[in-house]
């Protein structure tokens, strides 16, 4: 196959991709980017199998960002532009962009992802796999560097979620997109229905496995920005497993 910086896929929006308001919900969205950055890696010899293989390791992600512009709904097809980034000491960093039909953008990301030893659970270098780009884009799709999102004084316990066999991924760890429900499930379906998230930041922090049980928290302190963050703790230990701060608007 030959090697190319950019990649584009196609996706038509099902019935189970959808919300009660049958809009794409967020989640398979970060399926559809999970699904389309596999593919462009593997168009550049470091898909999932080839880095297990080769390498013992498997792409994580980190930190993304996503801002939507408008909900695509069901039977809708979308199209996925995603291309990397020179790699960073540790860090490998990945742009998206999503089209509607008409070719119009209709949501953006940019996100950040390392690699990790699956015997060991440590990350490794960028330099520990061998990653040749067939040219170098700087454009972005955010202007924007996505850092680490800080803690809050002002957060209340939402509920607390049980970790399960439908819940992880290949690696053994909570799937990415599965926080994006629990973020989702923070809110009821009234506030849902007045309002839609126009940009998520998600910072992964620490691993969740089969059996641990979340406490999800939101902080409701910005609401007169229409700023709301949401951790996850894992109860055992009080670590926190993961940060992020949802901007809404109104219907």
């Amino acid at each position: 196959m030959k090697q190319t910086i950019q990649y584009k896929k196609n996706y038509h929006i099902e019935l189970g991709d959808v919300d009660f308001k049958k809009e794409l919900r967020l989640s398979a969205l970060f399926g559809y980017f999970q699904d389309v950055a596999n593919l462009a890696a593997e168009s550049l010899g470091v898909g999932i199998t080839q880095l297990v293989e080769n390498y013992g390791v498997a792409f994580v992600l980190m930190r993304i960002r996503v801002d939507v512009i408008r909900n695509p709904k069901l039977d809708e097809e979308v199209t996925i532009k995603t291309w990397p980034l020179k790699p960073r000491k540790l860090e490998f960093e990945r742009d998206y962009l999503v089209y509607d039909k008409n070719g119009k953008v209709i949501a953006r990301a940019v996100s950040v992802w390392v690699i990790m030893d699956l015997k060991k659970r440590r990350l490794k270098r960028s330099e520990a796999i061998n990653l040749e780009y067939p040219e170098l884009i700087e454009d972005r799709a955010i202007e924007v560097s996505i850092g680490k999102l800080k803690g809050t004084e002002n957060l209340q316990t939402a509920y607390h979620k049980t970790i399960g066999y439908s819940d992880i991924d290949f690696n053994g760890h909570l799937n990415n997109s599965k926080y994006v429900d629990y973020i989702m499930d923070c809110f009821q379906l009234a506030e849902h229905k007045r309002y839609r998230i126009s940009s998520i930041e998600v910072n992964y922090l620490n691993e969740a496995l089969p059996g641990d049980t979340l406490i999800l928290k939101k902080d409701l302190s910005n609401m007169d920005q229409n700023i709301i963050f949401v951790e996850g703790l894992r109860e055992e230990d009080e670590k926190v497993v993961f940060r992020s701060q949802v901007k809404i608007e109104e219907n």
